[in-house]
């Protein structure tokens, strides 16, 4: 039975980065998104050029129902995942008060709910089968709070926790668990999280996609539990734990709120 690499957020961004970056190692891929015309051109695409099998379905994940659909056709499609990539996420930006609440739900939905749900059903699977790998994805905004960006850091901070406890849990069924936390990247995460990020676009911090994944797939085969991307990322994430959490909060506060105007 061929096995299959399932990437969730996987039509633009990092989440295609990561699909081409497996595919040019001749893995098989699920992707997961909203929009089918995208999909369509890119699993047609992944396929042809690389000789690989690239199916799609397609899922909101900020619906439960939705979610609920795509675990049921995969189990009875039966198909083998030994890989699953928990890309997708939303993120909002401004001051928490003034937040759309179902924008703020469907981020909660899409960057807790559905890591959570998909790791624990997956993973049961992965167990059954004797292994597999599940890598989720968090933000160097996991390691400190983040004012004006209040939910959107706690959800990361969610992530990175809830993966490295998971690695410990599973590694006795022989799956492995990492959690990928990078900096700022080139997608189209700060134009849907409302974000001015101008002044940061050409800066040595921004990195691109296709970057974060190669050096994440290489991580992978390395079995890699935290998985941060280039030194400076390094940086942001391990400076919090030297500063006093009153100083990390105001700091953070005069990083973040620049960015949040609309």
């Amino acid at each position: 039975m061929p096995s299959y690499a399932l990437i969730t957020g996987a039509s633009s961004g990092l989440g295609l980065a990561l699909a081409e970056a497996l595919a040019r190692r001749g893995r098989n891929l699920i992707l997961v998104a909203r929009r089918r015309d995208a999909l369509e051109s890119i699993a047609s695409e992944l396929s042809q050029r690389f000789g690989v099998e690239v199916l799609f379905r397609l899922c909101d994940l900020g619906k439960p129902l939705q979610i609920s659909g795509l675990l049921l056709e995969l189990e009875e499609g039966d198909w083998r995942i030994d890989l699953l990539i928990n890309n997708a996420g939303l993120g909002s930006a401004g001051p928490f008060l003034e937040q759309d609440w179902m924008r703020e739900l469907e981020q909660l939905e899409v960057n807790i709910v559905a890591v959570t749900r998909l790791s624990h059903a997956l993973g049961k699977r992965m167990a059954l089968q004797g292994g597999g790998q599940i890598l989720n994805v968090a933000s160097v905004a996991a390691f400190q709070p983040g004012p004006w960006m209040s939910s959107y850091y706690a959800s990361k901070a969610y992530v990175l926790h809830f993966s490295e406890g998971l690695r410990e849990e599973l590694r006795h069924y022989g799956v492995r668990v990492s959690v990928l936390c990078p900096g700022p990247t080139r997608t189209a995460f700060f134009r849907s999280a409302r974000m001015d990020v101008s002044n940061l676009e050409r800066s040595a911090w921004m990195m691109n996609a296709d970057e974060v994944a190669l050096l994440t797939v290489r991580a992978l085969e390395k079995n890699r539990a935290l998985i941060i991307p280039n030194w400076r990322n390094r940086l942001l994430a391990n400076w919090p734990r030297l500063a006093p959490r009153w100083l990390v909060r105001k700091l953070t506060a005069r990083f973040t709120r620049p960015f949040s105007r609309r």
